[in-house]
């Protein structure tokens, strides 16, 4: 019989494990890195305060010295803050961590300096996530027992994300804590760039911290509370599940204003006044109101109304900005106004503000990545410059390698690699082979053994390959050796470039290159005097062709940029001067629109020839850039339904492209019903939504490489006389040029509300990116809604068209103008394709060939004759058995 004490330790070790169990499925996806602690010390373990699990950081990093903090400060400390990792030595060291590609991720460095090193010295330094400069850490004003918090939400674009500390004086780098949570993919979306934590306040007077597991993502909530606010709060727990998960600790609290008529008011001060930020406001109703009472308030942001709300009882509702907000001067001024029916002031519970981290540079190829590590493992190559990503930032470019990168907006390739005199032993790595762009090869003065590999003549974009003084043997493979006489320079070892008397003897082949020399050599003597005769005769001869002038494109000092040359331009594509611009605008006399290029004017050429030429303001950040995308563009695509390309202006400052001239303006200004009040009947939206497709269609597949739009809204596409739909503004374009690959990873560019939500998170661009943003046209054709309205319940069109399909409110959704003159088939078929396209999902999407062709069928009964009274009917008595799951980016939940 077992003995009670054997008993009583087994329940106890079955507990435990129970209990890890229970906090490991809750902490699915952390990463929680303890920086410093020493391999030999127990790793993962549980850290006590917080039930959080950390690991050592040994696993993550390649260089830097383990630290910990002065003896007196330990009792202070979480036990994750005791060691650190410092780095004395290099300029930037990375963590490199695996994460999920696409995944939102909160991410946290904690630093506690804890006088380390007993010089009381508090480091400056800066934090990198891959290529783009994150925060700057100054320790100067921070005590030497508290630590410094930097928070951002972050989507990685690939599976590995590095964590860079780069050294800018002569204070030493240093981390104690590197920590990642995975957030809902459908919260804290931006337009661009990430979320840099600001603040994060619970209103409560309670002067607490919650963090997990009091909330599951272990955001950390500070208290905050003003005199003129009143406390009011609840035992019950409260309905938070809109997918921010707000702790139920947060929702239990709540403030109003002491003075009951009066407004709520919360002010914050920004480190930098320009700042761009994005707000989050967490609402629940914590009193049970009685039939005679009613809590209703206007959200003010600087003084303006951005959004009405009647909280419920015991029920989270999130309202958040769509796009980023500025504060005037810096400061941050929001209210919550009681409204006329309201018998009770505003209430708030939460509040987060975050600042707007712009992250452009794109990191290297994804591939190449891949290939350099691979590269590095093979050779054993612990070069402590050998961190973070391989080609960018430029100044922390990988010592022995040269990549294409010019600019935040191409994408990085190593185009060199030299590893000469490395001391390398063994063979050439197979890993080479998968640097596919790589033009140069310095492998000279090493140890190498083995033969020349026959892959090297397979990489058709290597220029210059240097194996000598190695210990290779064998001959040279006969494909590289085609490949020199293509032009490839080749250095290897030996006299004869040979190895171990592989070789055969040459001696009398050594006069052919000399006569083959002294016969090339006599050959250009006479085609250069036959040149020179025949240039002297021609000027000897009248001309009956006029002089061409200089060209106006002369290079000037002023020039900011770049102008295209006359060699990447079709010669049937007319170049107008500015002065031929001025003249067929009649001095800019006739605007047509602005965008984000600048003002589009009216222009008539010869007086026959109406165009719109779209003129680049000189405010534009990006409008070079898009200008030179939309000319190379358009002169390589002809399709009927894409907007023609007459010529362009490209003279000094003056940019302007001269398109033909569309009379009846867009889609978007026709179904506003601004156009003289007429409204587009349903087989004309069909019919526009047809000749939009094909334009798309024939961007995706049928012009070599592939297009994407990337902007494809209603505003981009423009109508004929005859309403004849042609897609408008290629300025983000951008091509698939990378062989096989069926994406490309792009800095996300678009319009908010069209723009996919998977490339947003992954930015990893894709014909689908055009097709959920077609998806949400053909929803405003539809409905004619806006395509985010804040004052709708659900704010997005396609979060809105999933409420009322799924409470099967289906006489709200079409729109009021058509007046029932459609047939219902049509319609329904119409919907169930745009909510397909508008999956959240690519790869539930159909192609825009597959969307033609339904389109099309869906017009056929419009243009067949129909008994309306029938029709009406069959409208009446349609089911409906669809089920949609989109989520999009609302402003309130």
């Amino acid at each position: 019989m077992e003995s009670p004490h054997a008993v009583l330790l087994v329940a106890l070790i079955v507990t435990f494990f129970i209990i890890y169990l229970a906090q490991a499925e809750d902490q699915e996806g952390f990463i929680s890195v303890d920086c410093g602690l020493s391999p030999s010390e127990v790793s993962p373990y549980i850290e006590p305060d917080t039930g959080l699990r950390f690991s050592s950081d040994s696993g993550f990093i390649q260089s830097g010295k383990i630290g910990r903090i002065d003896k007196s400060l330990e009792a202070m400390s979480l036990k994750s803050y005791m060691t650190l990792r410092y780095f004395p030595d290099g300029i930037r060291n990375c963590y490199n961590l695996s994460v999920k590609q696409g995944t939102n991720y909160l991410m946290r460095a904690t630093v506690q300096y804890g006088n380390y090193d007993g010089l009381k010295i508090y480091p400056k330094f800066d934090l990198y996530i891959g290529a783009n400069f994150w925060v700057t850490l100054d320790l100067g004003d921070v005590d030497i027992e508290n630590g410094m918090v930097e928070e951002i939400i972050y989507i990685p674009r690939s599976n590995s994300l590095d964590v860079c500390l780069v050294k800018t004086g002569s204070s030493t780098p240093f981390l104690s804590v590197l920590e990642l949570r995975p957030l809902a993919n459908d919260t804290y979306i931006t337009d661009s760039g990430s979320l840099k934590n600001f603040r994060r306040y619970f209103l409560s007077n309670s002067d607490s911290i919650i963090a997990y597991p009091e909330d599951p993502h272990d955001r950390i909530w500070e208290s905050t509370f003003e005199p003129e606010w009143k406390q009011i709060s609840t035992t019950l727990e409260a309905n938070n599940s809109n997918g921010f998960l707000v702790p139920q600790d947060v929702l239990k609290n709540a403030a109003i204003p002491a003075n009951a008529s009066a407004p709520l008011s919360f002010t914050e001060e920004l480190d930098s006044p320009n700042d761009e930020i994005y707000i989050y406001l967490h609402f629940s109703e914590v009193q049970s109101l009685r039939a005679n009472e009613s809590r209703e308030f206007d959200i003010l942001w600087g003084g303006e109304v951005i959004y009405k709300l009647r909280p419920k009882y015991l029920k989270t509702t999130t309202v958040y900005s769509t796009g980023s907000l500025t504060c005037q001067g810096g400061e941050c001024h929001l209210e919550l106004k009681r409204t006329k029916n309201s018998t009770l002031p505003p209430l708030l519970t939460a509040i987060e503000i975050y600042t707007v981290v712009k992250l452009p540079q794109l990191e290297t190829n994804e591939n190449d990545v891949v290939a350099i590590k691979d590269i590095k493992a093979t050779y054993g190559l612990n070069r402590i410059t050998w961190q973070g990503d391989p080609c960018v930032p430029q100044k922390f470019l990988w010592d022995g390698l040269d990549c294409n990168s010019t600019d935040t907006f191409t994408l990085p390739k190593i185009t060199s690699l030299n590893l000469s005199s490395n001391s390398l032993t063994g063979t050439v790595a197979a890993g080479i082979q998968n640097l596919t762009h790589l033009e140069k090869l310095d492998l000279s003065n090493n140890n190498l053994t083995g033969g020349i590999p026959e892959f090297l003549a397979n990489m058709k974009s290597l220029l210059f390959i240097n194996l000598s003084k190695n210990n290779l043997n064998g001959s040279i493979p006969q494909a590289l050796l085609n490949r020199e006489k293509e032009g490839l320079k080749l250095s290897v070892d030996g006299e004869h470039r040979c190895f171990s008397g592989s070789c055969v003897s040459v001696t009398n082949k050594k006069k052919f290159p000399v006569m083959i020399v002294a016969l090339v050599s006599s050959a250009v003597v006479v085609i250069v005097v036959v040149l020179v005769l025949i240039f002297v005769f021609k000027k000897k001869k009248p001309s009956n062709l006029e002089a061409v002038p200089p060209s106006s494109n002369t290079p000037r000092a002023n020039v900011t940029h770049t102008g295209i040359s006359d060699t990447s331009i079709e010669t049937k594509k007319k170049k107008f001067s500015y002065s031929e611009v001025i003249k067929m605008t009649k001095n800019l006399q006739r605007p047509l629109g602005e965008g984000g290029f600048g003002v589009v004017y009216h222009g008539n050429i010869n007086g026959s020839l109406q165009v719109a030429v779209k003129l680049l303001s000189q405010s534009s950040t990006q409008g070079y850039k898009e200008f030179k995308a939309e000319v190379e563009l358009l002169l390589r695509v002809h399709h009927i339904n894409l907007v023609n390309l007459v010529g362009y202006c490209d003279e000094g400052d003056h940019l302007a492209l001269i398109y033909e001239y569309m009379s009846n303006r867009d889609l978007k200004h026709h179904l506003s019903g601004k156009h003289s009040g007429s409204v587009l009947k349903w087989s004309t939206r069909l019919q526009i939504a047809v000749d939009a497709a094909l334009g798309l269609e024939y961007l995706h597949a049928g012009c070599q490489p592939t297009m994407v739009h990337r902007d494809v809204k209603s505003t981009n596409i423009l109508l004929d006389e005859r309403f004849t739909a042609k897609i408008a503004d290629f300025g983000l374009s951008r091509s698939f040029q990378f062989g096989d690959e069926s994406h490309v990873s792009t800095v996300v560019a678009g319009t908010p509300g069209y723009l996919d939500p998977e490339y947003y998170r992954t930015g990893r661009l894709a014909e689908m990116s055009d097709v959920y943003s077609f998806g949400i046209v053909l929803l405003e054709m539809i409905t004619n809604q806006r395509v985010i309205d804040q004052s709708r319940e659900k704010s997005h069109i396609t979060d809105w068209m999933a409420f009322m399909l799924n409470r099967g409110d289906i006489t709200r959704i079409m729109d009021p103008n058509l007046q029932g003159d459609y047939n219902s088939r049509s319609v329904w078929r119409t919907l169930e394709l745009a909510m397909s396209c508008a999956n959240p999902s690519s790869e539930k999407r159909p192609s825009m060939s597959q969307v033609v062709i339904e389109l099309k069928e869906c017009l056929s009964p419009e243009n067949s004759v129909r008994n309306k009274n029938q029709d009406m009917d069959s409208h009446s008595s349609l089911e409906l058995s669809m089920s949609f799951d989109t989520k999009a980016v609302p402003s309130a939940r």
